[in-house]
């Protein structure tokens, strides 16, 4: 056995991808099973005679959409093409069976058509794109590819001890291509949009720190706008606040007559307080009214708070 660095020209493609030949077969215990390792191997797979896969008892753990590093891959907007191929080549050509717990280590054994072990590796890699050596990989993962025709032999026994030990479940394979179908479904626009939200601010939890966000230091309780808030725009001012300095920006979407221009206010007065620049981009027709806060006219209730923000 040799160790595979997998980076350069020795990643775990560079040995598997040539052996994905008409007629073969493949074996794979993998932890995770990402879409878009599977891109990169879809010709060659889809020409294969069959494969058998191991994976873990739950599809949470699968990272079909990959991680981090498949952000750019993602960004390709190939989503639902892939996850048609990837079911299409599971549903036709792939056997699979569930894992009993998680799988400490990948494998992979690469059989002619005569069913006789080629090339193997095992080791601590996945079928994902750092696991094939396509992005960046923890350097301390040990990979090892077989030199000889008994080590193959080996390898392969191995694996069909291991198949052979796990029950088959016709469910298994049902609920992987159910699992895709699902993701490929057309998805109606507000669904898409909440779960946007949802991703961005799982994190924050149901109820925002005022004093954590607002901090005292600046004074903003104690200016005019502030005091004339309702407890309810004291509460968007706040998420507005948080999310500006986050995200660096913030809809405000309330409805007619709940006071977004107060608290637009409100957030504009604390950057000030902060030595921001703030400008104020309107309308023609509206400039005048932004104007009025800044202007010492009888008008302006707000004219003790000396509003400095640029209107335009």
């Amino acid at each position: 056995m040799r160790i595979v660095s997998n980076t350069g020209t020795d990643r775990v493609i560079d040995i598997v991808q040539p052996m994905l030949r008409t007629g073969h077969r493949i074996d794979l215990a993998s932890e995770t099973l990402s879409l878009h390792a599977f891109g990169e191997l879809r010709e060659e797979l889809t020409r294969m005679t069959g494969a058998r896969l191991v994976l873990p008892p739950n599809n949470t753990e699968l990272d079909l959409l990959g991680a981090a590093a498949d952000r750019t891959a993602r960004n390709r907007l190939q989503g639902r093409w892939l996850v048609a191929r990837c079911a299409a080549w599971i549903e036709k050509t792939v056997e699979v069976r569930r894992a009993n717990g998680p799988i400490p280590q990948g494998a992979i054994v690469l059989r002619n058509g005569d069913g006789r072990a080629q090339q193997a590796l095992l080791g601590s890699f996945s079928f994902s794109t750092d696991g094939l050596g396509l992005a960046p990989g923890n350097p301390l993962n040990l990979i090892q590819a077989s030199e000889t025709p008994e080590e193959c032999d080996r390898l392969g026994e191995w694996f069909d001890a291991q198949w052979s030990a796990l029950a088959a479940d016709p469910d298994a394979k049902a609920n992987i291509v159910e699992l895709l179908r699902s993701l490929a479904a057309h998805r109606d626009p507000l669904s898409v949009y909440a779960l946007i939200l949802h991703h961005l601010f799982r994190a924050q939890g149901d109820q925002l720190d005022e004093d954590q966000v607002i901090r005292s230091a600046t004074g903003i309780r104690d200016t005019e706008v502030w005091k004339r808030l309702f407890k309810f725009q004291r509460d968007g001012v706040v998420g507005a606040i948080d999310k500006l300095d986050r995200f660096g920006g913030c809809i405000i979407a309330d409805s007619v007559g709940l006071g977004k221009t107060f608290e637009a206010l409100a957030i504009m007065k604390y950057h000030e307080l902060r030595n921001d620049r703030v400008l104020v981009l309107c309308p023609k027709r509206l400039r005048d009214n932004w104007s009025l806060y800044r202007a010492n006219d009888r008008r302006n209730f707000l004219a003790g708070d000396r509003f400095n923000y640029v209107s335009g």
